[in-house]
């Protein structure tokens, strides 16, 4: 079976992982890891059983690179390993610009190498329960709430957690965005801790996104609305509720026997293997990829226009008084 060489570059909490799966990896062979903090390197590499490599030569060394270091390097470390003629699969988002993003696009399709951004959502059994029971989306409510973690505060809680949410929606609905209307504050680091976006597609839709590292609880839930019917998930209970004209097999809505119920769950799987095998397909079978850099760009596109608009609100209750500017 042929092998794929891959490379990590940035070791730390989520890039070991991405280390670690691509050692266990039937398809891939990890070449090395790379990272500034030369003790966490040693650490990570030990636990994979590869050795650490300055970053030039893990990229020369390497058919493939996992770019998973701070989100403020995205760019540079794409770039670099995409001229260098590897493929790519970088950690979300793209980069911290549109600029930026459509940049890496265009030098991924020159080159002809698979560029692919780890939107992990689009991986897991939820999104793909969730996409198959929707059609087209009227109305879209997604809510992703966390306690705080000093983790992922390098960036505002829209790159950390939103985007997620905000990818998500962009796959189901398909549409370019009209307009997006937002508020959100820093709490406890330099950035916003808590944002809510609402939406508005070209075509009518809206969604509505809510997002949260500083609430004393979890919770993932999304309701979507169409002519169709109504679907209710809970990711953390992996659990959803359809309520739609002919569903069948389930109970009746009283008053409305055209409508059926659906209770349904699904099965998690391993999203990150299955990240990787679908990178690792797109690199040595030539497969499509499923998140790629124009997907990355619109969710980039999509958490940039809410920060401007959260920085508009923000303006425009300082003035009113509504909060002291700073």
């Amino acid at each position: 079976m042929q092998k794929l060489g891959v490379g990590v570059i940035g070791v730390g909490h989520f890039g070991r992982y991405h280390a670690l799966k691509t050692a266990a990896s039937e398809r891939a062979d990890l070449v090395g890891v790379s990272d500034p903090d030369a003790g966490r390197a040693a650490a990570v590499a030990a636990e994979a059983g590869c050795v650490v490599r300055p970053l030039d030569e893990l990229i020369a060394t390497s058919d493939a690179v996992i770019v998973a270091a701070p989100a403020d390097s995205h760019f540079a470390l794409a770039r670099r390993a995409l001229e260098a003629g590897r493929h790519v699969l970088v950690e979300k988002p793209i980069a911290a610009t549109v600029e930026e993003a459509e940049i890496l696009g265009r030098l991924a399709c020159e080159r002809g190498l698979v560029l692919q951004v780890g939107h992990l959502e689009r991986f897991s059994a939820a999104h793909g329960a969730v996409a198959a029971r929707m059609g087209k989306p009227l109305y879209i409510e997604a809510v992703r709430i966390a306690p705080f973690k000093p983790r992922g505060t390098d960036v505002s809680v829209i790159l950390d957690l939103m985007i997620h949410d905000l990818d998500l929606i962009l796959a189901l609905v398909a549409q370019p965005i009209e307009s997006i209307d937002a508020v959100g504050a820093a709490v406890a680091s330099a950035h916003e801790d808590i944002a809510n976006a609402r939406v508005r597609f070209v075509n009518g839709c809206v969604a509505t996104v809510t997002a949260s590292r500083i609430s004393l609880k979890t919770e993932r839930r999304m309701r979507i609305f169409s002519e169709a019917g109504y679907l209710a998930v809970d990711f953390a209970a992996r659990r959803l509720s359809l309520v739609g004209r002919g569903q069948g097999g389930g109970p009746r809505t009283p008053g409305f026997e055209e409508f059926g119920i659906e209770q349904a769950g699904w099965e998690d799987h391993d999203a990150l293997a299955a990240e990787h095998a679908a990178f690792h397909a797109a690199c040595l079978d030539g497969a499509p990829v499923l998140v790629d850099a124009e997907a990355g760009r619109r969710a980039l596109e999509a958490a940039i226009g809410v920060g401007r608009s959260i920085a508009e609100s923000r303006a425009r209750a300082e003035a009113s008084g509504l909060i002291g500017g700073h």
